[in-house]
């Protein structure tokens, strides 16, 4: 689907600082991001925190932050709903004298507390899956006995100042449709839907009135998100029709499942984005991953830079079928990525790597900034997280690191090791270039010379420089360590080795 020049679409992400940015949310995130993006729009963010007793302010920061770390930049925001209760509330008392919704009394007579939501047979459904099956069974309900008050009677309860709640007045026949931009065309029997809560006595309004207020005042055109909103939206759709109002384009893209094929949660592993930034995935391998859940270019493609997600983004390459949460998979885009981005966007995700793990060294982004481009670049063809950096590659940054120990076993066994690794220091020592081929040529000349196998030397020095039997092709790693550097630690592994 596409957007003419004259009509630029405005798209939201809206997120609830419950809890930190699930992986869901940055998806449906994601999705409107590239939307906008892709037809020149705007993407606004709003915070929808009216929530009062699941709402975590402090949380508000960490979803900003994993956003940022995305690379989803947002036009307008972020709006907080609880700065906008007034509107709300307007909105609510205008569906009540224009007789499309009504005032329910029963809640805070039939209740105690503060009335601070509807009692469980009224429970708002506000798309959270996760609630017990009995609640939502519940959805389904007789209409509430207050839609049959007289004006008399009405009239009598504000008088003695009696708190009300407003309800939406359901229509009892007919349906609510609408035309979803991925299922198609999507109705539901007003009979199967209750006179829902609009706002609570407290004043505060549900989610389902808030969301279409808001809607309305940003002049949202396309509302991009979960599948699990497919039934708030008949409700949606009643409410912008008392007010007078045309619903926006809705798109409801699938659920992200774990590989058991349930909805993915916390006993698959990680579903928030911060735990994969503590990880060390890259962002842009993340972005590649996220957007191929439940979305297709329409070729065979996987490996997709942000540019081109761009380029290729449309809501007619969504799927109605729910996407599976593979974390493999996505090791192996991050690795893709580590592998094969441009060295100069790759470099500043490896210097706060080796800042968190204080062994930075500052000359490395001056004048030394070729050595370290040049080294990660070495480093980059074996690793998978960025953390790698910092572990099995640490040798390459300082001299602070430690001997594998099946390594020394393997490869430091043979007697004759302790001489050879003298011989070859002193050999490199005195070589008058420092190259590969200058390298190669010194230690397999002296294998040679001692009657030994060139390999049982190769691996004995790489031990001894970066502490691992497995690393980078050893020649390339001596000349990225320099001379002096590679001779002293085979001198140090000598003294090790003589202990």
């Amino acid at each position: 689907m596409s957007v003419s020049a004259s009509s630029k679409p405005r798209v939201r992400f809206a997120p609830s600082p419950t809890g930190y940015l699930h992986v869901g949310g940055a998806r449906t995130a994601l999705f409107n991001w590239l939307f906008a993006k892709h037809e020149g729009g705007t993407l606004l963010l709003r915070v929808e925190d009216t929530d009062v007793e699941r709402n975590r302010p402090e949380l508000v920061e960490g979803i900003l932050d994993s956003l940022r770390w995305l690379g989803i930049e947002w036009d307008e925001g972020p709006y907080f709903q609880s700065q906008r209760l007034g509107l709300y509330r307007a909105a609510a008392e205008s569906l009540l004298a224009s007789g499309a919704a009504y005032a329910c009394y029963c809640q805070a007579s039939q209740y105690a507390g503060a009335d601070a939501g509807p009692p469980i047979e009224e429970v708002e459904d506000d798309g959270d899956l996760e609630k017990s099956a009995d609640a939502r069974k519940s959805f389904r309900r007789s209409a509430c006995s207050c839609v049959d008050l007289t004006p008399e009677e009405r009239a009598q309860k504000n008088t003695a100042g009696e708190p009300y709640a407003i309800r939406c007045r359901v229509p009892k026949s007919g349906v609510s449709k609408f035309e979803d931009a991925v299922f198609g065309p999507r109705e539901v029997q007003n009979e199967e839907i209750e006179d829902f809560v609009l706002l609570r006595s407290n004043g505060l309004p549900t989610y389902q009135l808030s969301v279409v207020v808001d809607d309305i005042d940003m002049r949202i055109s396309h509302v991009i998100r979960g599948a699990d909103h497919l039934s708030n939206t008949p409700k949606q759709v009643l409410i912008y029709q008392g007010l007078g109002e045309k619903p926006p384009i809705f798109a409801h893209v699938p659920l992200i499942l774990g590989p058991d094929r349930t909805r993915l949660s916390k006993r698959h592993g990680a579903t928030s984005v911060t735990s994969y930034v503590e990880e060390g995935f890259l962002p842009e391998a993340f972005r590649n991953f996220l957007a191929l859940l439940g979305w297709s270019p329409g070729e065979d493609l996987e490996y997709l830079p942000t540019p081109e997600l761009v380029a290729r983004f449309s809501l007619g390459g969504v799927s109605r079928t729910n996407a599976v949460f593979d974390r493999a998979k996505l090791e192996w885009y991050n690795a893709q990525y580590l592998q094969k981005m441009p060295i100069d966007e790759l470099l500043p995700h490896v210097e706060a790597q080796l800042r968190m793990a204080k062994i930075w060294q500052d000359e490395w982004g001056g004048e030394q900034r070729d050595w370290f481009a040049r080294t990660v670049d070495l480093v980059r063809a074996r690793t998978r997280l960025l953390p790698d950096f910092t572990t099995w590659a640490r040798a390459f940054f300082t001299d602070d690191f430690e001997y594998e120990s099946d390594a020394t076993e393997k490869f430091w066994k043979d007697e004759k090791v302790p001489v050879l690794l003298d011989k070859l220091a002193n050999a490199l020592e005195a070589l008058p270039d420092w190259n590969h081929d200058a390298c190669d040529q010194a230690l397999r000349q002296l294998a040679a010379a001692e009657g030994v196998k060139a390999g049982l030397l190769i691996n004995a020095t790489r031990v001894a420089i970066v502490g691992r039997a497995v690393a980078p092709p050893l020649f390339d790693t001596m000349v990225a360590l320099g001379r002096d550097r590679v001779v002293t630690r085979i001198r140090r592994a000598l003294l090790t080795l003589k202990k």
